[in-house]
């Protein structure tokens, strides 16, 4: 059973960079499947943010692509998103995902001075 957790911090402030990271148990990132970043708010419902291949090839959201970045680190078996000079509205629940089908339980994050 793939299992995911996300963690990083509650509150950002505007400007800064957010970090989370997803651990991942009962599968590889590296051998197969694809690993997602989408998150949710009440303004734009679910938001697909980026992916990272099992190869480590990234594709990123044209509309998010000049501020995500996201990473890996096989030996821990995590992968990381970084948002860089958020806004408020990056407001969301930030979930990572494994393809489709196995889902984190997702982390509120709030960007708020």
């Amino acid at each position: 059973q793939v299992q995911l957790r996300e963690s990083g911090p509650g509150l950002v402030k505007p400007s800064q960079t957010l970090s989370l990271t997803c651990t991942v148990s009962g599968g590889s990132i590296a051998t197969d499947a694809y690993w997602n970043w989408i998150r949710q708010s009440p303004t734009k419902g679910l938001e697909w943010m980026g992916t990272m291949t099992y190869g480590g090839v990234t594709y990123y959201s044209p509309a998010l692509k000049s501020r995500t970045s996201i990473s890996r680190d096989t030996s821990k078996n995590q992968f990381t998103l970084q948002l860089t000079s958020v806004i408020p509205e990056d407001t969301a629940v930030y979930y990572c995902t494994r393809g489709i089908t196995y889902w984190g339980q997702g982390t509120q994050v709030t960007v708020s001075s």
